[in-house]
């Protein structure tokens, strides 16, 4: 399958916001557009407006933009506001669980350690970044990898691992625990716009 596998802090600098919590996303310096003049004051209009807070979402989620555009039409099924219930979606994805457990430092970081197939949903090993999660399930990962875990844990500091995922750092597991709400998202997204760009 296509991925994006170019400078990731290009797309940092594209979209205004960091998309990793890292030092390198993080810094002010590396989100003014490249080029000797920078920013320009370019007004968006309507479109680009939601255009770049739909790009926002799926690089924070590393989403290609079929899967983007089906798991849209997904939320869009479902009962409830279309918004909430894609970022509910977004936020059960695998490898999005391992990154807020705060166990790796980014999503490319989640998304190589399930692929690899170090991960285990209910005892059972799953090794697709897009298997979504339930009410109940646990995650936990193979004995040989959760050496590197724990160092990677240590230099991630202050992480703090939302409401919806109940995680033991002593075991290195997590479970489950309730639905994920659009409040429990550590960045800001206005899904109303999203849901208007796929109108």
């Amino acid at each position: 399958m296509a991925r994006y596998t170019g400078p990731k802090v290009k797309l940092s600098r594209r979209v205004g916001v960091p998309i990793a919590d890292l030092p390198k996303h993080t810094s002010k310096r590396q989100l003014i557009p490249a080029g000797m003049h920078g920013y320009r004051g370019r007004r968006l209009r309507d479109y680009g407006v939601r255009l770049n807070e739909k790009q926002k979402l799926r690089f924070h989620y590393n989403l290609l933009e079929r899967q983007m555009r089906r798991y849209m039409a997904e939320a869009k099924r479902s009962k409830g506001n279309s918004g909430e219930m894609l970022l509910q979606l977004l936020e059960r994805r695998l490898e999005n669980v391992v990154r807020r457990m705060g166990v790796v430092r980014s999503i490319w970081a989640a998304r190589q350690v399930v692929v690899h197939g170090h991960v285990r949903v209910n005892g059972k090993k799953v090794d697709r970044p897009s298997f979504c999660v339930k009410v109940g399930d646990t995650v936990s990962f193979k004995e040989k990898i959760k050496p590197v875990l724990r160092d990677a844990m240590e230099s991630i500091v202050g992480h703090n691992v939302p409401g919806w995922v109940e995680f033991t750092p002593a075991e290195m597991s997590a479970k489950i625990v309730a639905l994920p709400t659009s409040d429990q998202v550590p960045f800001d997204v206005n899904t109303n716009l999203i849901v208007e760009f796929y109108r």
